[in-house]
């Protein structure tokens, strides 16, 4: 299985990109796993809303040249569905079974996700009601998709 997060900006504090590089490390028993960064736009203090969606268009158009028409995409966004771990294992598993070789999971820049990107994907997930910082975010994710491959496998790790 191949498992492609597509994000928004980088990761610049070393103690996050120390954990993106374990986890990576990690899932690489598991899958092949991708990260493509696309630019975040810079966004102004107090930007109208024109000039917010203007931002999200960019930054979307950024994301979707990532996105193959044969992949499964997950947007992760507030308003998805939250899941516990197990589901996603299982969700992660059936896709696998049906023959989704790719599955990308979108983490948009600090707006959110252009409704384009929204369009496109399959699906939206959502960890929590709360904002998280998109390098945190990033390690959570990484951290799920790896829990996900230790339960579908039925290794110990998860409880």
């Amino acid at each position: 299985m191949n498992i492609r997060l597509i994000t928004v900006g980088r990761v610049k504090e070393k103690f996050f990109t120390e954990a993106v590089a374990e986890y990576s490390k990690r899932l690489s028993r598991y899958c092949t796993l991708t990260v493509a960064e696309v630019p975040d736009e810079p966004t102004p203090e107090n930007a109208a809303d024109s000039v917010k969606a203007e931002i999200m268009r960019r930054e979307g158009i950024r994301i979707l040249k990532h996105v193959r028409d044969s992949d499964y995409v997950i947007a992760l966004a507030i308003e998805g569905k939250q899941r516990t771990s197990e589901e996603l294992a299982e969700h992660l598993n059936d896709l696998a079974i049906g023959g989704r070789s790719t599955i990308d999971f979108i983490i948009g820049g600090s707006l959110g996700l252009a409704p384009e990107v929204m369009s496109r994907s399959d699906e939206a997930l959502s960890f929590s009601k709360m904002t998280f910082p998109h390098p945190l975010m990033r390690v959570i994710l990484l951290e799920q998709v790896y829990r996900s491959f230790r339960i579908i496998r039925h290794e110990p790790y998860h409880k």
